[in-house]
């Protein structure tokens, strides 16, 4: 059972929305979006790249382009190693092609990730070495890589570190106070780029790997003025806006100014491979949206890095002729229809594990799935947390151990806790959502006992919460908020769809819709007698259920029937839904109770 709460932060939505000519209720949104000054409000609505941080207030930045400009001047040979999900993808386009531009010998390794698994390897150093690799620059990676990085300078290899994950800490007593106190583990290379670090001073470090590859161009670009350089930032920025999504940052803050810029160029890119993704998935440019960037054209890349090897998502991005970009692009659609199959299957596989193994009870969920492929277990992890609310942990066998990614939820930070019990990986990483590892077999049972031990979350703390925007009638909401509410837009982590919440709707009947007949159209009267419609596009038969059980048997039926009188509270968002050169308004329903 979910537990709704109606936010009731406090402004003057009646000054706000004179100064910036809004609705009270959008100035109730913005509230709710954690916005407390009239600056902020101003940004939100109408901030340009004009109000993004400059790239030389992270820690590092002028040691690293000072090194970058040095090895493209002597001509070594530099590498950038970047990561197989879409964000690595995208910082290692980044980087590749604008080093290019300055002129720098370069090319591009990305990890296999079942060969060589995430990260620097020593491999992948031993490989650099042979290669005559004078210089590494890593992205997306590279923080928790002390050793490989010490192994590549025992080879005469200088490395650049630039990443966003989390940084490796010890836990130690303060001999002054006796308090314990995080000391970081930095790798040892020229430069580490991450604003995760304590002594960087950006202002904001909810920054993914692509923003981070952006910001030392963007750096790169004003140091060196190079014109060709400068004009590449703009497409850039469609890949910083893309990874960003991709890797489910929060649209906020920088971030929503990046996403939303980098969506107006993205609508006109004259990126072939993305060009030709968007053709082949169905996608008019001019309609894109961050929904589509992190459910569509994502998933197609980060395909390749889990069935495949991901240098077919970066050759498709980096491709310049059309025949050739669409060739690729239809390949890496069939790829993700590949692996929507396969992960249905091991959804199914994680639901059947935890109730013969009797894990319902579990604080963090452990799940061993041997048979699944282990680039699926992140996705996994995912779908299952949002079926229980639970820290998730999906495993699978490896070709050395085993291997895994985990999940998180609010208030449980998984790279702490994995910190907690580091003694059972062999290897680990990751931030405050998510997480990999490496372990070995024997060890899974008591890594499960010890996770649990040690969780301090409650069993209040599972219960999923609904934050609604602004209790208001169905009858109160016309087309004109609903224009007024895509000021809001991109939507996505940290900037959701409001939601709208209305006590006593009457459903009267329903219609099953699509061609799996999987979502419905609902009739609904109103307190105040008006006839709505209502979609939903959630889970029809636990609806279903839910009007049986509170109802009784056969209701379900009876409003399929067109028969039902069954009084419901709904949470809702309201939009406008265009089919066939006609829009509407649209009520979507959430939540009900």
């Amino acid at each position: 059972m979910e537990k709704w709460y109606v936010a009731a932060k406090k402004a003057d939505f009646e000054a706000w929305g004179r100064m910036f000519g809004i609705s009270p209720v959008l100035a109730r949104i913005l509230r709710n979006r954690d916005l407390t000054e009239e600056g902020q409000v101003r940004r939100f609505l109408q901030g340009t790249l004009e109000d993004c941080y400059s790239p030389w207030l992270l820690k590092d930045m002028d040691r690293a382009v000072t090194e970058l400009l040095g090895a493209v001047s002597e001509g070594r040979h530099v590498r950038v190693i970047g990561d197989y999900d879409v964000d690595g993808i995208c910082s290692s386009y980044i980087l590749t092609k604008g080093l290019q531009l300055l002129g720098a010998r370069v090319d591009t390794a990305i990890p296999h990730r079942i060969h060589d698994g995430y990260g620097l390897n020593d491999s992948l150093i031993q490989e650099a070495a042979r290669d005559g690799v004078g210089m590494i620059v890593t992205c997306d990676n590279g923080i928790a890589a002390a050793p490989q990085i010490e192994l590549a300078g025992s080879w005469g290899i200088k490395v650049i570190v630039t990443d966003h994950h989390e940084v490796p800490f010890v836990s130690e007593r303060a001999e002054d106070t006796g308090e314990e106190v995080r000391r970081e583990l930095l790798p040892p290379a020229l430069a580490v780029i991450d604003p995760k670090q304590e002594q960087c001073g950006y202002p904001f470090s909810g920054i993914c790997g692509g923003v981070v590859a952006f910001k030392v161009m963007g750096a790169l670009a004003e140091r060196t003025g190079s014109r060709e350089l400068g004009e590449a930032m703009g497409e850039f920025l469609e890949f910083a806006a893309l990874a960003t999504v991709c890797d489910v940052m929060e649209l906020r803050d920088e971030n929503r100014i990046l996403v939303k810029e980098g969506l107006k160029r993205l609508r006109n890119t004259d990126n072939q491979g993305l060009r030709a993704l968007m053709e082949v998935n169905g996608i008019e440019p001019e309609r894109l949206t961050a929904y589509h960037l992190g459910f569509v054209l994502g998933p197609c890349l980060n395909a390749t890095g889990r069935l495949d090897t991901a240098r077919r998502a970066l050759e498709l991005l980096q491709s310049g002729a059309k025949s050739d970009a669409m060739s690729a692009a239809r390949e890496l659609k069939d790829l993700n229809d590949s692996r929507k199959n396969l992960t249905l299957s091991g959804v199914e596989q994680a639901e059947i594990y935890i109730r013969e193994h009797q894990l319902e009870r579990d604080k963090v969920l452990v799940v061993f799935l041997p048979e699944v492929h282990e680039s699926l277990a992140g996705i996994i992890a995912g779908r299952v947390r949002e079926r229980y609310n639970h820290p998730v942990f999906i495993l699978t066998r490896g070709e050395e151990g085993v291997k895994g990614s985990g999940r998180s939820v609010e208030g449980y930070h998984m790279y702490d806790a994995m910190t907690e019990v580091k003694g059972y990986f062999t290897r680990f990483g990751g931030h405050a959502m998510a997480a990999g590892l490496s372990m070995r077999k024997e060890d899974i049972e008591a890594l499960r006992g010890e996770l649990n031990r040690n969780c301090r979350l409650c069993e209040e703390d599972f219960v999923p919460r609904v934050h609604i925007d602004v209790p208001m009638p169905l009858v109160y909401a016309d087309e004109e908020l609903a224009g007024e509410l895509e000021l809001l837009e991109p939507f996505g982590v940290g900037n959701p769809k409001p939601l709208f919440a209305q006590k006593e709707l009457i459903f009267q009947a329903g219609v099953r819709m699509g061609a799996n007949k999987s979502f419905a159209r609902f009739k609904v009267k109103t307190p105040e007698g008006a006839v709505k419609q209502l979609v939903y596009f959630g889970d029809l038969e636990r609806f279903d259920s839910f009007l049986d059980e509170k109802y009784g048997s056969g209701s379900a039926g009876q409003l399929y029937a067109g028969c039902g009188e069954f009084p419901l509270s709904v949470v809702y968002q309201l939009g406008k839904n265009t089919y066939r050169g006609r829009t509407e308004l649209q009520f979507v329903l959430q939540h009900y109770c």
